[in-house]
């Protein structure tokens, strides 16, 4: 695609310049009429230094934000439902996002469709913008003639989606400043406070004074924290590495999913967090025409949990032996009862998709319930912890 700089007018007469880009002069003409611009100028943009164009890598953020995927989303869906080109819309929507690494993935996505390839696969191409649930359900609706539609549900699950994290990141994020506060004051008092009550207290009794038990370890630890920091930093340096690495791993990454559904509380928010999301992801694939087989594997990759896709593969694999899936979810130690009755239901029916939509529901409603119930219990915990931390100095 080439990029040229433009000067028009809009209706009201009000002038505007600008850039575009397109694969010709002709389609960028096109593009600006398209969009009730009457062009004074058009000129290709060949090059050259522009200092409002400066990309520093480690300040530009290169990921795509999800208000910008759903916006794209249901822009396309309404282009498309009204008969725009695909290829129109496509470079249309090119000069809507305010991200500029959006920008070049679907201009690239553009030239791709352009060149005969279809949307899905083009889609495919850049994982860290579209996910395999976005790809296979726009893979689906080309494929059966209904991508508008498809589009909307897809703008709809990823709001839900992006709703759900938000309580999360918004529910964890009190927790997580109190325990760092926590720590800061801790090593705090190990540096500057208790060095200096452990000088009075020997002031007062002499060197040959019996301190306590408690008293001796505070004043070792405080003085081991003072003369041995490097040793606790190099130490945190190296476990934080050790554990990355460890997670990173195929093994050590399946290890730690399962860790965190037998931690207490929290394995109950990730369990229902897997229920809704493998609900609503499962739905919107059968909705949209995506085998049984392929829909399993795709939301099991969408959950974001080792041992629920674990699960899900191995449901698959009795299913592809001749099974009911409500059979397999049956057998689950993740899955609740009612999920396997509704899904036996849905099968008896014909309406998975229509029950799983409502599963789904019904689950995000107790994520949110089970959220703002441990918000309200965490901040007593902390300040407990804390005091009771503070506490403990203060005795010995």
């Amino acid at each position: 695609m080439a990029k040229f700089t433009y000067s028009a007018l809009t209706r009201e007469g009000k002038r505007l310049n600008g850039n575009v880009e397109a694969s010709s002069k002709a389609a960028a003409s096109k593009l600006l009429a398209d969009q009730k611009l009457k062009v004074l100028s058009l000129k290709e943009d060949k090059g050259g230094f522009d200092p409002n164009n400066i990309k520093i890598p480690f300040l530009t953020s290169q990921k795509v934000k999800t208000k910008d995927l759903v916006i794209f989303t249901r822009q396309l869906s309404t282009m498309i439902n009204a008969g725009v080109p695909l290829v129109r819309a496509l470079a249309t929507l090119q000069t809507q996002t305010e991200s500029d690494t959006f920008k070049e993935i679907l201009v690239a996505i553009a030239k791709d469709v352009e060149s005969g390839i279809a949307l899905a696969d083009a889609l495919r191409k850049h994982p860290k913008a579209f996910s395999p649930v976005y790809v296979n359900m726009v893979a689906a609706g080309e494929s059966g003639g209904i991508l508008d539609d498809i589009l909307k549900r897809l703008a709809i699950q990823q709001e839900k989606s992006a709703t759900m994290k938000k309580k999360i990141k918004s529910a964890s994020t009190y927790p997580m400043v109190l325990f760092a506060i926590t720590i800061l004051a801790f090593f705090g008092l190990m540096i500057f406070v208790i060095p200096k009550i452990g000088g009075i207290i020997t002031d007062l009794g002499g060197p040959d004074a019996q301190l306590p038990p408690y008293t001796k370890a505070m004043l070792g630890l405080s003085s081991f924290v003072i003369k041995r920091w490097y040793i606790m930093l190099a130490g945190g340096i190296i476990s934080a590495i050790t554990f990355k690495r460890w997670k990173s791993t195929p093994k050590g990454r399946y290890q730690w999913h399962a860790i965190l559904l037998k931690l207490p509380v929290l394995k109950t928010i990730i369990a229902k967090i897997a229920i809704a999301r493998f609900s609503r992801t499962f739905a919107s694939l059968m909705t949209s025409g995506v085998g049984v087989l392929d829909a399993l594997q795709v939301t099991g990759a969408a959950i974001g949990n080792d041992v629920v896709e674990a699960e899900l593969k191995k449901a698959a694999q009795e299913v592809k032996n001749g099974k009911q899936l409500s059979d397999p979810i049956a057998q689950s130690q993740i899955f609740p009862p009612i999920v396997s009755q509704m899904l036996a239901i849905g099968e008896e029916t014909g309406q998975i998709d229509t029950i799983l939509i409502k599963v789904a529901d019904f689950y995000e409603e107790e994520v949110d319930a089970v959220i703002d119930s441990l918000s309200s219990i965490i901040e007593p915990i902390m300040i407990v912890f804390m005091g009771g931390m503070v506490g403990l100095i203060a005795a010995s």
